[in-house]
């Protein structure tokens, strides 16, 4: 009987952080993550010995975790939290205050009700200083160094380790002896990352594949042009054609991982999925014998839709007698495990996401064939956003897939085993987002950084290997190498945003300029000033007067919603690209008695029989939009009254909210489809809205 083969794919990576001249780690996500998510998405299968799945480990990132493992990482964000909190300089509060809130509000902070008294104490003081230090004395800065650092251990440290459970329980008035244990902690589930891959791959549960050392994007290494191809409308910068140094990433990527994993990967996932004839021709002569993108480059390719039929398959790529075994990543499947599973019940979206997949794979199996299901996405960057690190989602899927009876998870080189292939003389350039280069080049900033890196590229170049000391040649070498990564682009132009943005510019340039003095070149002046232009964050303006509206939904007048608080939403991502973003800014008031809030959205035509759900503080309010009105179907008794055409408006009288005579109220706004969450605003927690008191009205 045909079969469902299941490959899960998870990709780790983190970029280069380290100054390979200062010895500093400038970021510490590759600490905090490999604590939680690099160990722990492999060693949960310990419990579902008949789920094998493939983990895609970048050299970059096992570089980093070594280092750290060994106790040799210099990191200042470490140094800081272990550090007494009575001998703390303002530099290093400071320092403190502005990183150490960096998690996840609800699932990381929240999780642990002191952190979440302290960030809510530095918002109070709008993250200013001064104002801060009234609350955080070295007691408070002691519980914030401790907590920030235990809210990303993995969940069976967390319960299963008593040391680590002491801390958990003891909950807030830290000790020094308590800072030293938490320092240990990490070491010690560091050193476990490593051997825990070893392991696993030794027993074939796992496959390891991996992706070009420093993770560049490597049709673009080989030649920048190329992102013509997948778009011929971006403007370009100066051409950058290294295919040489693309082959080096590829050779060096397999050898280093069958060094510190003890297995050759024969699987490669380019960077970010980044595929072009080129790429996989070098792919192939350096041995890889397949690799994955997504099928959104599938149907580039083929010249007509992705769907299941196509997508569900593996394919070889031949070209000038070089072959390459390849599969293509469900891209709305991976999405809605990265984005949307994480606002649902565990069990929920476990029994969505096996439905969509039987639903799919039925017309294949009927005619026949087997079906292999790519599912292919972060292995760290989406968990944070899941109710305990996303372990009872995982939990849940894995079992109900050891229990079916019809698919079976596989390694990416067990299902190519099974399942016939279709043959592809080509494929079409492009990536995992859009089937294009856009996220990378064609915008100012990234052009700007590709002009800077191909600078770099020609002075190495003059550079004889003997005309400088040899442990210098290797260190430039490194550096370009490094600077030839996909992450600092992806933090240019106007796609992506991070509270980190500035440090990855800074990064970046400080890599390029290392290369420069490690050539006894002078750097470029233009190293020195920033590549990121001043960028708006989302805009949220207060009520300042009370407003009247008609609950219409036509904004009938101009002048109805004038002096109405409004909230406009920041489109950017963040280390994960793919959310579907549907709400364009709420504006919000009141008068004496109701508060009312209008909906924009940004494509209205998309939006008939999507479902909006509201929560203010405790009442939960669901409406249902039709072509040309809104239904409550849950808050009727609340006295809410709706409407929809133009924009979603309505009111709720303030008698019904329960605001206890506060003055704020929380409001939460999430927007579904087909019983699936696609949109929330905000993302993460609640839009905290303060209603004036009347003698605060500005008439």
């Amino acid at each position: 009987m045909p079969r469902i083969y299941l490959c899960f794919v998870w990709h780790m990576h983190q970029p280069c952080y380290k100054d390979l001249v200062s010895g500093e780690y400038r970021l510490p996500w590759t600490r905090m993550h490999a604590l939680k998510d690099y160990y722990g998405m492999v060693k949960i299968l310990e419990e579902f010995p008949h789920i094998h799945q493939t983990f895609n480990l970048v050299p970059s990132l096992l570089m980093q975790i070594e280092e750290y493992a060994s106790g040799r990482a210099v990191d200042p964000f470490l140094r800081v939290a272990l550090k007494p909190a009575e001998e703390l300089s303002e530099q290093e509060i400071r320092f403190i205050l502005q990183y150490f809130f960096q998690a996840n509000p609800t699932h990381l902070i929240g999780r642990y009700p002191r952190y979440a008294e302290l960030f809510d104490a530095w918002r109070a003081a709008d993250r200013n200083f001064r104002r801060a230090m009234h609350v955080f004395n070295a007691q408070a800065l002691r519980d914030l160094q401790v907590l920030s650092q235990l809210a990303w251990f993995e969940e069976e440290f967390l319960a299963g380790d008593s040391e680590v459970r002491s801390l958990v329980e003891k909950s807030r008035e830290y000790s020094k002896e308590d800072q030293g244990l938490i320092g240990r902690k990490q070491l010690q589930i560091l050193g476990r990352v490593l051997p825990v891959y070893h392991d696993f791959a030794a027993t074939g549960q796992i496959e390891i594949s991996t992706t070009p050392f420093y993770h560049p994007i490597l049709p673009l290494i080989c030649d920048s042009n190329v992102a013509h191809e997948a778009n011929p409308f971006v403007p370009l910068p100066s051409r950058f054609r290294y295919p040489q140094d693309a082959r080096l990433h590829l050779e060096r990527a397999m050898e280093y991982v069958e060094a510190k994993v003890g297995i050759r990967p024969v699987g490669l996932w380019p960077s970010e999925g980044s595929v072009s004839d080129e790429a996989l021709t070098i792919a192939a002569e350096c041995g890889y014998q397949w690799a994955a993108t997504d099928n959104g480059v599938l149907a580039r390719t083929l010249g007509r839709g992705a769907d299941p039929t196509t997508t569900y398959r593996p394919y070889r790529w031949r070209k000038n007698g070089k072959e390459v075994a390849m599969i293509f990543r469900d891209h709305y499947l991976s999405d809605l495990v990265g984005f949307v599973y994480s606002k649902m019940h565990a069990g929920d979206a476990a029994a969505d996401f096996i439905h969509r997949i039987r639903e799919n794979c039925a017309p294949i199996l009927s005619s026949g064939r087997d079906a292999l299901v790519p599912v292919i996405l972060d292995g760290e960057n989406a968990w944070e956003h899941y109710y305990l690190n996303g372990r009872p989602f995982l939990r849940d899927l894995y079992q109900r897939i050891s229990e079916a009876s019809d698919m079976e998870a596989v390694t990416v080189s067990e299902a190519l085993e099974k399942v016939e292939d279709d043959p592809l003389d080509h494929i079409a350039a492009g990536s995992w987002i859009s089937a294009n280069f856009d996220v990378w080049i064609g915008f100012e900033e990234d052009n700007k950084a590709w002009e800077m890196l191909l600078q770099a590229r020609e002075a190495f170049e003059q550079v004889a290997p003997g005309s400088v000391p040899e442990s210098d040649y290797k260190l430039a070498l490194e550096e370009l190498l490094i600077a030839e990564g996909s992450d600092w682009c992806w933090w240019y132009g106007p796609h992506h945003d991070s509270d980190n943005r500035q440090e990855f510019d800074q990064l970046y340039r400080d890599h390029l300029a290392n290369m420069y003095r490690a050539l006894r070149l002078t750097p470029p002046s233009d190293l020195s000033r920033p590549i990121l232009r001043a960028r708006a964050k989302a805009l949220h303006q207060a009520p300042v007067c009370p407003i009247h509206p008609v609950i219409d939904g036509e904004v009938s007048s101009y002048f109805e919603w004038m002096g109405a608080g409004n909230y406009r939403v920041d489109r950017r991502g963040s280390a994960m690209h793919g959310h579907r973003f549907l709400v364009k800014e709420l504006y919000y008031g009141a008068d004496a008695g109701c508060l009312f809030v209008r909906i924009d959205f940004l494509d209205n035509e998309d939006l008939a029989g999507m479902e909006v759900q509201v929560r203010v503080n405790s009442q939960h309010m669901r409406l249902a939009l039709s072509e040309a009105r809104a239904e409550v179907l849950e808050g009727s008794a609340l006295g809410v009254q709706a409407a929809y055409r133009r924009a979603l408006e309505f009111s709720v009288p303030f008698a019904k909210l329960n605001l206890d005579g506060r003055e704020t109220a929380c409001l939460e706004i999430s927007v579904w489809q087909g019983g699936l969450p696609m949109d929330s605003l905000p993302q993460e927690g609640c839009l905290e809205i303060r209603m004036a008191r009347e003698s605060e009205w500005v008439e």
